[in-house]
């Protein structure tokens, strides 16, 4: 069969159009040879690596714990009163000078060491002495204001239960150890979390420090909504959600300022960086050591900060807006690593606040560069040493409210009741034992004896029959 002549005609003019486009579209070598240079491609315009000054802000990063500041910050009614030296009887056997009166009728209530009170016995033969107040005539037990206050267990066997879980055991743990009911334990622990909130705030207060660190640790809590089981029932079906613990020490003398408990979020970071202002004295403006997280520097820039004008630049117009700057002598560096696959591949350090030399400056007294080594090794023992934020545990008291009040029995226990070996001084003499074994060569010491807040390791025992006064007391002298 002949092929048909019309299809030999449509591919003959369909491969001259083919030819026709490939000569237009494909360079010939004559232009090839005529054109000139090709013209280099514009290399991108380079970044300045100097760093830029900080512009400032026109208006201060707001704050909700500045706004509440002072709603709730007990504060004496006048003077203190003054001081009572007895002239009749016998000297004073018994040391009341830590007791304040309890009654907000007696000119004295709150007050400590004034020589209102004197000891009144043992009544009904109990193991507390009762105090009396020769203001106001009134009577009370020295354990007012404590846990121990109408308790009718063993001492002992509150002390032991809360050093149990300031060294981490689980409540139901604890429970176990001691023969009593979880219940009971949680009760001792709420009671005694609010009694040492306040001797932290009592304690720590005024500081002057050189440096700062600051991190976040995840913990999966649990939350148990209102209402919805009964106490029994909440201790087995607890619901899960994540928080973050906030941490604030100074490296230096180890000395934990700040932990909390909440979102990884600009709210958060203000209320933590208000609460390390509030500790540190008005005047201390230390350098400051974080990890990669932004809103710390808006945190920081809102605490440490001040207005400033800014010079003309033009002789006329309308003057320029005051700014808001972080203070001269303000320090901030960060840490910021890469992390890829569950490795660390790469650590920079950024100079946020201050000169790199000024940073190094502080570093160097100690011997450091900049690092936050220290914050993450106390992110450690808050793992070994709070049952609530070990990794894969069923604990009770998961919560964000029970996770508080575990918190706030380690804050105590680990800046006045636990030495450490880093913090240890050599004895001038060696002191022999008791024993039979060597001489003692070093004096133990905690995060709040190498910051001068106290001069003795405190014990358990005495933290928890501290009365804390309701306000901070007169300097002696």
């Amino acid at each position: 069969m002949m092929p048909d002549p019309l299809f030999y005609q449509l591919l003959l003019v369909g491969l001259v159009w083919l030819c026709l486009m490939l000569h237009v579209v494909w360079p010939s070598d004559r232009a090839t040879a005529g054109s000139t240079t090709p013209r280099p491609a514009k290399a991108p315009p380079k970044r300045s690596s100097d760093l830029q000054p900080f512009p400032g802000l026109t208006r201060r990063p707001p704050c909700a714990a500045c706004e509440q500041a002072h709603e709730h910050v007990p504060q004496p009614s006048s003077c203190p009163p003054p001081r009572i030296v007895p002239t009749r009887g016998r000297p004073r056997q018994v040391d009341t000078s830590q007791h304040f009166c309890p009654y907000p009728d007696c000119a004295y209530q709150g007050w400590v060491g004034l020589g209102n009170l004197c000891a009144n016995g043992h009544p009904s033969g109990a193991p507390w002495r009762q105090l009396h107040c020769s203001s106001c005539k009134g009577y009370f037990l020295e354990t007012h204001g404590t846990i121990f206050h109408g308790k009718r267990v063993s001492v002992d066997l509150i002390v032991h239960v809360m050093g149990c879980l300031a060294e981490g055991l689980g409540i139901r743990g604890t429970a176990r150890v001691f023969e009593v009911d979880p219940n009971t334990v949680l009760g001792w622990l709420v009671e005694a979390a609010d009694q040492l909130r306040a001797f932290s705030r009592y304690f720590l207060h005024d500081l002057h420090l050189t440096q700062v660190q600051l991190d976040e640790l995840y913990a999966v809590l649990s939350a148990v909504k209102d209402g919805a089981v009964s106490e029994d029932d909440a201790i087995e079906r607890l619901s899960q959600s994540p928080y973050w613990v906030w941490t604030a020490m100074d490296p230096e003398s180890k000395l934990v300022l700040v932990i909390d408990v909440g979102d990884r979020t600009l709210a958060m970071a203000q209320r933590v960086v208000h609460q390390v202002a509030q500790v540190l004295a008005p005047d201390c403006a230390p350098l400051f050591l974080t990890d990669g997280f932004r809103e710390y520097m808006t945190a920081l820039l809102t605490h440490y900060g001040h207005w400033t004008q800014p010079p003309r630049r033009q002789t006329t117009g309308p003057a320029p807006k005051p700014r808001w700057l972080p203070l001269p002598n303000l320090l901030y560096a960060q840490v910021i690593k890469t992390v890829r696959r569950r490795r660390l591949v790469r650590v920079r350090h950024r100079v946020v606040f201050g000169t790199l030399e000024a940073v190094q400056q502080v570093l160097a007294a100690c011997g450091w560069q900049i690092n936050t080594a220290f914050i993450e090794r106390l992110n450690l023992s808050i793992r070994q040493h709070v049952a609530a934020v070990g990794r894969r545990v069923t604990t009770l008291c998961k919560g964000e409210d029970g996770l508080h009040q575990q918190l706030a029995l380690y804050h105590v226990y680990h800046n006045f009741c636990l030495p450490h070996t880093s913090l240890r001084q050599p004895v001038p003499q060696p002191e022999p034992t008791r024993g039979t074994g060597s001489a003692k060569r070093w004096q133990p010491r905690t995060p709040a004896m190498a910051a001068g807040l106290t001069d003795h390791v405190w014990t358990l025992r005495e933290v928890l029959l501290f009365r804390v006064p309701p306000w901070p007391q007169p300097a002696e002298g």
